[in-house]
């Protein structure tokens, strides 16, 4: 059953973003379709590895709605930096701790970083991430300090 809902989904997304329905094209739709979900049976019978989200799907929506705010005063900074005639960068490397459990929140919040314009996660190391920025303040180690309390809170409680 579950193959058979991967392959609809697979199939609908495929023709979704192709938008074409030729029956050639979607006769290659299908074939491209059923090799995906050969391929991903296969893998499954091998090591029936699952990897398990722990993340609360509300407030992880939440999250990423107020990352793209934040991405977008992120991107207005920045190009105002850039279009400066007299571009005064304060450029920083600082050490930022995280309180993510899980591995995939510890990968939001590092990928969260590096998403928002001038900054970067160069280096990820045991309880802490080593990040670039472009234009250092004072405010930036709060800011990130936010972020990974927001970050956080979309993991599920129950991780040991």
């Amino acid at each position: 059953m579950r193959i058979l809902g991967a392959f609809i989904v697979f199939l609908g997304l495929w023709l979704l973003l192709s938008g074409i329905y030729k029956p050639l094209t979607v006769g290659l739709g299908v074939v491209s379709t059923l090799a995906v979900i050969f391929i991903l049976a296969r893998m499954d019978t091998i090591d029936e590895d699952r990897v398990e989200l722990h993340i609360r799907p509300l407030a992880f929506l939440s999250y990423q709605g107020w990352l793209l705010i934040e991405i977008a005063k992120a991107s207005w900074a920045v190009t105002k930096i850039v279009l400066s005639p007299s571009m005064h960068l304060k450029q920083h490397m600082f050490s930022v701790p995280h309180t993510q459990k899980s591995d995939l929140g510890q990968v939001i919040f590092a990928n969260s970083i590096t998403l928002t314009p001038g900054t970067v996660t160069i280096e990820t190391e045991p309880g802490r991430f080593l990040v670039h920025a472009l234009d250092y303040s004072a405010d930036d180690k709060d800011a990130l300090a936010d972020m990974d309390r927001r970050v956080t809170a979309c993991e599920k409680a129950d991780l040991a």
